[in-house]
């Protein structure tokens, strides 16, 4: 499995020149960003969206190689609808600041481009949590749909978060990996997971989803059930345990706040929402 320091430099010119961009969204991720943008450098671009960071991330950015271009964020469907709106190259490959793209995936990309079987691309990703790479749970193979024909693209801007690209044509899988160093730490972890936890709660209640009290008992157990049984969670033993129960909980938190929404209270959710805005 490739680590960090099996992502050397490659010239831009590999590849398909303007053909391909690599966007990469941002915001003060000043320790990541520079290996990030190397690991595109087989791209015709990489352009960073850069959002307000005052970390450093900018400065970094350039001297790695990307173009940065200043961009607004209001949800993450919206931020990559306006990366695809800002490029103009035929093809548009998203990563993450936190993930890397391989010499494997980086050839696998073009041979993709070069064939023309289809206008969107899944790209399986392996998962760094807490220093455990996982094989199971729901975090692999973790497809995302991240390499697009950018005319034949685009994201429903009323999804927040866990957003998945609409394309308009066939989609197909890639084999070769993206390595996603998601969480370093246990408190990073419970952090965003509060926050997806806010916005899945609130877009249920916008959808008019009602909760009930035996969902506090139900949807945790079908959550844990799912994740540790039916997705495998099994396989990365007792870190795999811990995980699942974990976020068993976090289908506890959801269904609370829903039921307290019913009621009028949403402090748990405006708490969130906060926090993800420090």
């Amino acid at each position: 499995m490739p680590t960090t320091s099996q992502f050397p430099d490659q010239p831009s010119s590999a590849g398909g020149g303007a053909t391909l961009a690599c966007a990469i969204l941002a915001h003060n991720v000043a320790a990541h960003i520079a290996d990030c943008v190397r690991s595109c450098a087989f791209a015709g671009q990489v352009v960073v969206f850069d959002t307000e960071s005052d970390d450093g991330t900018v400065e970094l950015a350039q001297a790695a190689g990307a173009k940065v271009v200043p961009a607004p964020f209001i949800n993450f469907s919206q931020a990559r609808n306006y990366a695809l709106a800002h490029l103009d190259t035929t093809w548009v490959l998203f990563v993450d600041a936190d993930e890397r793209v391989t010499p494997e995936l980086a050839q696998e990309v073009r041979s993709a481009i070069a064939s023309g079987q289809a206008e969107g691309w899944w790209v399986p990703r392996y998962n760094h949590i807490v220093g455990h790479v996982l094989r199971g749970g729901g975090w692999y193979p973790d497809r995302q749909l991240r390499l697009l024909r950018r005319d034949k693209a685009h994201y429903d801007p009323a999804r927040e978060v866990h957003e998945i690209a609409i394309i308009e044509g066939r989609e197909a899988n890639l084999n070769e990996h993206l390595i996603h160093y998601n969480y370093d730490t246990w408190a990073q972890f419970h952090a965003k997971q509060r926050r997806y936890t806010a916005f899945e709660a609130k877009t249920l209640r916008g959808e008019g989803v009602q909760a009930h009290p035996r969902h506090l008992i139900t949807r945790p157990l079908q959550a844990f059930w799912r994740r540790f049984v039916t997705w495998q969670g099994y396989r990365d033993g007792l870190f795999g345990l811990r995980l699942c129960l974990v976020m068993a909980w976090y289908e506890l938190l959801k269904y609370g706040w829903l039921l307290r929404g019913r009621g009028g209270g949403t402090q748990g959710e405006r708490d969130a929402e906060m926090q993800g805005k420090k």
